[in-house]
């Protein structure tokens, strides 16, 4: 389990650590069956090469997914996820990592909520980022209850 983060703990333009994924085809197939997402491009490689594609991609919305557990990972069990959000870019493969990284890109405090506010990206091994997004979380603060 993460440690908890506390809204004093982050600095604007501090990097939120990496989570890397190593998604496999069978991966896709599940994931095909949780969110009624069945495009062939994701599970037969004959379909995706037939469409102009090298193989088989992994889902967008999975990217995303994992971006959304690369922020709740980093928050700990204190913290809430408000907004997330995500375009994509590029595509990811099965059998590649796909890294998982972000940056604060700001901090304020409203109505008593203590807020951070995050660019995210998930990327290849070649440097590429292929799905682009936004988070935005609350953080409880030292001294006080959540």
């Amino acid at each position: 389990m993460a440690k908890q983060l506390y809204y004093e703990d982050v600095d604007e333009g501090g990097d939120i650590p990496p989570l890397v994924k190593h998604p496999t085809p069978r991966q896709l197939v599940m994931w095909a069956g949780a969110s009624g997402d069945y495009h062939e491009i994701h599970y037969n490689k004959e379909f995706a090469l037939s469409r102009g594609l090298p193989d088989i991609i992994v889902h967008g919305q999975l990217a995303c997914c994992f971006l959304g557990q690369l922020i709740t990972d980093w928050i700990g069990e204190e913290g809430v996820l408000k907004k997330l959000s995500c375009s994509y870019r590029g595509m990811n493969f099965p059998g590649e990592d796909l890294i998982c990284q972000g940056k604060v890109t700001g901090k304020y405090v409203e109505d008593g909520g203590h807020y951070i506010e995050c660019n995210i990206w998930a990327g290849n091994p070649q440097g590429e980022k292929t799905v682009l997004g936004t988070a935005v979380v609350m953080l409880p603060a030292r001294g006080q209850g959540q």
